[in-house]
């Protein structure tokens, strides 16, 4: 699926990824009523009273209007990169429109960075407290069952992410369909509850949340930590419009998945109107007794698949960080043959599982896993927000006034949202921050690292056209076959030549020097793929460009230049490459820990070879030491 197929707009064809994107794109913000209404009053924080259940409910259905409705739908959609969304494709978007400062364009940078690295922290809290709070149902419907919730959760868990090498395109297409069910339950299990309360419907009017704002400030600055709940799951709208289109999401938003989760938020509150005491889980007691089993079990599939949109997603991000050399080269094992976007990522996926299995045996319930929800996802969402405004400033060129009207409004809210969601850090809040600032150190490290290697490998390199002048002066003897030179940088003599001329005494027949460069792009065509130009003695250099979700594939980019005078056979071709081994030294650069972080990041990470889809028979490696 494309955003390129939505825009046919043949109704089945639209009808198709609509529904596609249902399991996708808002699985995660589908599964929220299983706990948003009950953690807003957990505690006794917020009493339920009727004036109280009015005004949560019009802040819940404000919340999800102003953050959702009006600003990722409406306007965060139309910040494409190329047809792609996502954070880092917003972090290319914002940081090519300030190219020219560049000051500024390293503190977005920075910026940006932090929010990807944030995304992983969200990315283990949103399975872990999905997954809990729809197991959690067993102890409503057999509370006997209590005992079980836990072990089961870790249970379903580990079946998630054990089957992820397999890749979801077996069962990837019963994901509309079953959150499609999904959200018509949410409506059948509210409508009979508004029906006999239709009283409820007159929190659509913002004056009740108004009301409750100015009458009990500090409980509903404190509520508003919970509140969000209810959005949790919103970046995934930006994030997955690549793989949709800007007009299925709209359409799946407005037509199905906001009028089902305001239906349900305001049966949940007409319950609670009737039987405050059923507070306790107003979800899973919206039910009659004999639907609560069977509603588990929906709800355990629902939350299963808004946590492999999660998973996807960060698989997706890390490959993405990936071709930007924001983080170090990893194993990417693709599950597809059609569909080029189902990959898996080893490392990632049990690293996720490790820390989801951690949160689930510390925090123990749905209800404490919400205390520690919410920082990352509100910091992400203000991330976004500070993004869109360079964007449309200095990418769009649109007035001042206008940009900060736009986006203004909405880093308020965003602001006010985080504000009240820090006074969970000392209850949970602590655990995604944690996480995010250890992913942004990697990435801080990993960049910084990369700088000082290429600034040294440049200072002590000789330029590439010195060097075959001087070695033709009394030519070495040739060998038969064309050597591919794998360079860092363009227009530097690679360490594998010099150390293949020195100990092998031979230079090829013919001499590709490549230079792989990656762009801040999504995709770059096969038009603008190669670039050559001749060195002389049967020399090129050639540059290689990818985009940062394309695949890197060297041999498939060189065959580009077949009918250009080098020849590329396959048995006669071979791929030399430089093995650097990182020295960490004290004075320069960056501290002496994070320099020995950066030379074990870079001893680890995936061999270049397998990265670049390099043939693993016809690859030499040659190493070399390196100071930095």
């Amino acid at each position: 699926m494309s955003a390129a197929a939505a825009s046919s707009r043949t109704p089945a064809a639209l009808a198709a990824l609509t529904l596609a994107a249902l399991g996708v794109v808002y699985g995660d913000i589908g599964t929220s009523p299983l706990y948003a209404l009950k953690e807003i009053f957990h505690g006794g924080h917020v009493a339920t009273t009727p004036a109280n259940i009015l005004g949560v409910l019009s802040l819940v259905f404000w919340t999800l209007t102003i953050v959702i409705s009006l600003k990722y739908v409406l306007l965060i959609l139309r910040a494409d990169n190329n047809g792609e969304g996502g954070l880092i494709a917003m972090l290319a978007l914002a940081t090519n429109a300030v190219r020219d400062r560049p000051v500024l364009r390293r503190g977005l940078m920075t910026v940006g960075l932090f929010g990807t690295a944030v995304f992983y922290g969200d990315g283990v809290i949103t399975p872990a407290i999905s997954v809990l709070s729809a197991v959690e149902g067993l102890e409503v419907a057999a509370p006997a069952l209590h005992q079980w919730v836990i072990p089961a959760t870790l249970v379903v868990l580990t079946a998630l992410f054990a089957v992820q090498r397999f890749g979801t395109g077996g069962i990837g297409k019963w994901f509309g369909p079953i959150t499609l069910l999904w959200f018509a339950v949410l409506v059948a299990l509210g409508v009979p509850h508004i029906a006999a309360h239709p009283g409820v419907l007159v929190a659509l009017n913002p004056a009740h949340a108004l009301a409750f704002a100015t009458s009990q400030p500090a409980v509903a600055f404190v509520g508003l930590g919970a509140v969000v709940l209810v959005v949790t799951g919103g970046e995934a709208l930006y994030a997955d419009l690549g793989h949709f289109g800007k007009l299925p999401i709209r359409i799946a938003w407005y037509g199905l998945v906001m009028p089902a989760l305001v239906v349900n938020y305001f049966g949940q509150g007409a319950l609670l109107l009737s039987d405050p005491a059923a507070v306790d889980n107003p979800f899973y007691l919206m039910a009659p007794a004999w639907a609560r089993l069977p509603l588990v079990f929906l709800a355990t599939a629902a939350t299963v698949i808004a946590s492999q949109a999660l998973i996807s997603a960060a698989f997706s991000v890390t490959k993405q960080a990936m071709q930007l050399g924001i983080l170090p080269r990893m194993a990417v094992q693709h599950t597809s043959v059609r569909d080029t976007g189902q990959i898996y990522v080893p490392f990632v996926n049990w690293g996720l599982y490790v820390f989801i299995v951690l949160a689930v045996v510390m925090f123990k319930s749905s209800s404490n896993l919400a205390s520690a929800y919410g920082i990352a996802v509100t910091l992400d969402m203000t991330i976004t927000t500070v993004m869109t405004f360079f964007v449309i400033r200095y990418g769009w060129r649109y007035p001042l006034a206008l940009c900060v009207a736009a986006t203004g409004f909405f880093f308020a809210i965003d602001v006010v949202f985080f504000a009240s969601n820090l006074l969970k850090l000392l209850h949970g809040g602590w655990f995604p921050i944690v996480i995010g600032v250890g992913m942004f150190t990697l990435m801080l490290t990993w960049t910084q690292g990369r700088r000082l290697l290429s600034t040294k490998m440049r200072d002590d390199a000789i330029p590439l056209g010195d060097f075959i002048t001087a070695i033709f002066v009394s030519p070495p003897a040739r060998a038969d076959g064309t050597a591919v030179f794998l360079t860092s940088e363009p227009g530097i003599t690679p360490n594998a030549l010099m150390h293949n001329l020195k100990h092998n005494k031979v230079l090829h027949e013919y001499n590709l020097f490549v230079n792989v460069q990656q762009h801040d792009v999504p995709w770059i065509g096969f038009d603008r793929r190669v670039e050559m130009s001749p060195l002389g003695h049967d020399c090129w250099s050639v540059t290689v460009h990818f985009g940062f979700k394309n695949d890197p594939d060297v041999p498939e980019a060189l065959r580009l230049l077949e009918g250009r005078g080098v020849p590329l056979d396959d048995m006669q071709t071979s791929y030399f490459l430089s093995r650097d081994i990182v020295i960490p030294t004290f004075g320069g650069g960056m501290a002496l820990w994070r320099e020995k972080l950066f030379a074990s990041m870079h001893r680890n990470a995936t061999a270049a070879a397998d990265f670049l889809n390099l043939p693993t028979n016809r690859v030499v490696e040659l190493g070399a030491k390196v100071q930095i």
